[in-house]
């Protein structure tokens, strides 16, 4: 079959690719595309996100790069209705097109009332709301923390209701009260005071406002990010939320311990009236001078009566003084009758103690003593033997066991000059004395003479023989 000519144009695969990526950028640049989310599953372990929008008839593949994602006022989610903003490219690999999402917004206030809602049944089943976990408010904070932008009116009405009522020490820590960042900065305040020590440098607030003032449902979500409610839940200082007016109410609302309507109702709640706690201390200080004025009056009214009943210390001083004088008047008669029962005893006694009858009881005990010095004397010539005996056995052991039986057979002991046991030639110097023990107590005194080691022992008498004359 003869080959067919034509003019056109060839194009690669990846030719074609390129110029309908180029056309599609070109000319959707930058749209806004309203649909469903679905397959939305977190971000990738790249940081990247991928999910699909959709309606009823058609379907659009979309990414958030990793980039993107953290300056999203609203985080994808699941099955929300939202307007997403970026530009369309296509995906060569696949031949498919997506949109690249740059912002996202749910699609009307309805959407956002239904997320609000789901977010807070899942908190809500996390215990975070639940009343038994929030905390009394101090009676009298020291230094108050508060949360909220530092140019708003909500500082400035915060601030004037303190001091009209309890001027108190405030740290304020600035935030932005909307926008994608509003989150992430009150999350990090609340944590921020949380974080201070008790003695350190900053003082650490005794209760905790996060305010902002009215708005719309949009300008007060990022009080309804689960990070804010999250940091008002764990915090360890109690918190009061203000955010909005009497009718707007956040997810911070329920999480916090004490939810004020307005800024001005969370300085309210915040300190007691200065003036009504005087007043009220003075009250109780007037009462409780009373009841102390009631009980002293009681106490010496009950004293009183009490007291009558007791005697008088006179009439208890006279009867013991009349029992003093009746017993020194007894005293004396008893002194004389006791003087005269010992002089008849002794009297009675007196003729049995005469020389005679003394020399009479010597003569009974000398009698009853005689029999008994023959047996006396014997029990001690045995007791004597006994000991004689066993004293010639310690005796020989004696001489046995003792070194001078050892001298006897022709030994003899060496000491040093201190009288210390010589046992070789290697304990003495030539010069040093020594002594040279015999039998029978006899005794040498001695020179070392030698090397030590081989040293010959010389008597004194040898030694002064060798010692040349000086003359």
């Amino acid at each position: 079959m003869p080959e067919l000519l034509t003019n056109a144009a060839e194009f690669t695969v990846s030719e074609i690719a390129a110029e309908l990526k180029r056309t599609v950028e070109d000319s959707f640049g930058h749209v806004r595309v309203r649909g469903e989310i679905s397959g939305f599953r977190g971000q990738h372990s790249s940081g990247h996100c991928y999910f699909t929008l959709k309606d009823e008839g058609a379907a659009i593949d979309a990414v958030v790069w990793k980039t993107s994602y953290p300056r999203l006022r609203f985080k994808p989610e699941e099955g929300l209705e939202v307007i997403a903003t970026g530009r369309l490219t296509t995906y060569p690999r696949s031949s498919k097109y997506q949109i690249v999402i740059e912002q996202i917004e749910p699609a009307g206030a309805g959407a956002l009332m239904a997320l609000l809602e789901e977010r807070r049944k899942t908190l809500l089943a996390e215990g975070l709301f639940d009343p038994a976990r929030k905390r009394p408010l101090p009676t009298l904070p020291r230094v108050i923390g508060v949360v909220t932008s530092p140019t708003g009116a909500v500082i400035r009405d915060i601030l004037h209701r303190l001091e009209d009522r309890f001027p108190t020490h405030v740290l304020v820590w600035p935030v932005r009260v909307q926008g994608e960042t509003c989150a992430s900065e009150v999350a990090a305040a609340i944590d921020g005071f949380n974080g201070f020590s008790a003695g350190g440098a900053m003082p650490r607030p005794d209760l905790l406002i996060v305010a902002r003032g009215g708005g719309s449902i949009e300008d007060l979500w990022g009080f309804n990010e689960e990070a804010v409610v999250r940091a008002v839940a764990r915090s360890a200082i109690p918190v009061i939320s203000a955010v909005g007016h009497e009718t707007d109410t956040t997810l911070c609302d329920h999480a916090a311990d004490h939810r004020a309507p307005t800024p001005t109702a969370a300085a309210e709640a915040a300190v007691p009236v200065r003036s009504e706690l005087l007043l009220r201390v003075d009250d109780l200080g007037l009462r409780q001078r009373g009841a102390a004025q009631r009980i002293t009056g009681n106490s010496r009214d009950r004293l009183r009566a009490a007291s009558r009943g007791l005697p008088r210390p006179a009439d208890l001083l006279d009867l013991m003084r009349q029992r003093l004088d009746h017993a020194g008047t007894n005293l004396l008669g008893a002194l004389r009758h006791a003087s005269s029962s010992k002089i008849l005893a002794f009297n009675r006694l007196a003729p049995r103690l005469s020389p005679n009858s003394l020399r009479s009881e010597l003569r009974h005990a000398r009698s009853q003593l005689n029999p008994l010095v023959p047996r006396l004397q014997s029990a001690e010539d045995r007791i004597l033997r006994d000991a004689r005996g066993r004293l010639e056995q310690v005796g020989k052991l004696l001489d046995t066991v003792s070194y001078k039986s050892v001298l006897a057979r022709g030994f003899a002991l060496v000491t040093d000059a201190n009288g210390k046991l010589i046992r070789g030639s290697g304990q003495v110097h030539p010069g040093e004395p020594i002594t040279v023990e015999l039998a029978a107590d006899d005794r040498i005194a001695a020179i070392v003479a030698g090397a030590p080691g081989g040293a010959r022992r010389r008597t004194r008498a040898e030694a002064t023989q060798e010692q040349e004359s000086l003359f």
